[in-house]
């Protein structure tokens, strides 16, 4: 399997549907500007202009912005956050960071509203969006099977198994599980994909 390269991944334009404190508007101007109807919160202190869509690429954005610049070469956004990315679920109090095994997870301490959780990453499990790394469809639907208790996981799974431009079929993401390494939550992750298999 190729190793995953970051650099590789991240060409991006900066887009301009999306605001966030700069040199232009401070935070409460932006806070401001949502009050008064002009702008709309999207994610942290990110906004969005009223009329523009909330694409997967504008919420990868707005959760790039949170990250700290030197790390967004090493994280990928993955579990729930992914799944919000891909509007398949609510947005995150914390984003949800995934780091290559290759990445030390010590030298990425300190930053604030992230978990990160170090995992292996091969080259099919992560897509660029919007400046940032998300894990991709498939890989999304696999972990929080795995890592997502029940109750949260089944409203992203559907959400993600509804959606045909996503690409994730229930078979295709039951084998994925299965050929998952040994890791806790195998037996449960298969139990919750049976639960979807009967809806």
């Amino acid at each position: 399997m190729h190793s995953f390269d970051p650099a590789a991944h991240l060409q991006e334009p900066a887009l301009q549907e999306l605001y966030s404190p700069s040199r232009i508007f401070t935070w409460p101007e932006l806070q401001s500007m949502a009050l008064d109807g002009i702008l709309r919160p999207l994610y942290g202190k990110s906004y969005a202009a009223p009329g523009v869509a909330t694409t997967p690429r504008l919420r990868a954005r707005a959760a790039a912005l949170t990250v700290p610049a030197r790390m967004r070469t090493k994280v990928v956004a993955g579990r729930l956050t992914a799944a919000w990315i891909y509007g398949c679920a609510a947005p995150p109090e914390r984003l949800s960071l995934l780091v290559d095994a290759k990445h030390r997870i010590s030298s990425l301490r300190g930053a604030r509203d992230c978990s990160l959780h170090e995992v292996r990453l091969g080259q099919m499990d992560v897509v660029s969006l919007g400046g940032m790394l998300v894990s991709s469809p498939l890989r999304t639907a696999a972990d929080i099977a795995l890592h997502i208790e029940e109750e949260r996981a089944l409203p992203a799974l559907f959400s993600l198994l509804a959606r045909p431009d996503l690409g994730v079929r229930l078979r295709l993401l039951t084998l994925a599980v299965e050929a998952a390494p040994r890791v806790p939550h195998k037996k449960r992750a298969l139990t919750t994909l049976a639960a979807l298999a009967e809806r």
